[in-house]
């Protein structure tokens, strides 16, 4: 497996929990510290931390320290490469419906394909 299927691996892996996604939903606001970002959860800290850890290996938010407080961020370069695999699929998938629709028209009017 090259390391762009492997990024794709970890990035849809880390967006498949909603605690995670809800976490992106909210710094899609602006930065926002972990504390902040715990607040909405009833979890403890250490739980909530394992989520933070997740969205970071994928590359999705980056964290650094201001202070004594953490300041989670949203990678933006991350978005972009989810952006660019769902385009190619989509592509991928439009034609394969295009084709299923001639085929299904050409048999409609009695035409061999």
């Amino acid at each position: 497996m090259d390391q762009y299927s492997q990024q794709l691996d970890g990035i849809f892996q880390a967006l498949a929990d909603p605690t995670r996604r809800a976490v992106l939903a909210r710094l899609g606001r602006g930065p926002a510290s972990i504390g902040d970002l715990a607040q909405p959860f009833e979890m403890a800290l250490p739980s909530f931390m394992k989520h933070i850890h997740a969205l970071e290996e994928s590359g999705l938010i980056e964290t650094r320290k201001q202070g004594r407080v953490r300041i989670c961020t949203i990678e933006q370069k991350r978005f972009a490469m989810i952006d660019g695999w769902l385009r190619d699929q989509r592509a991928i998938w439009e034609g394969r419906t295009d084709r299923l629709q001639r085929f299904v028209e050409a048999a409609a009017k009695g035409q061999k394909t």
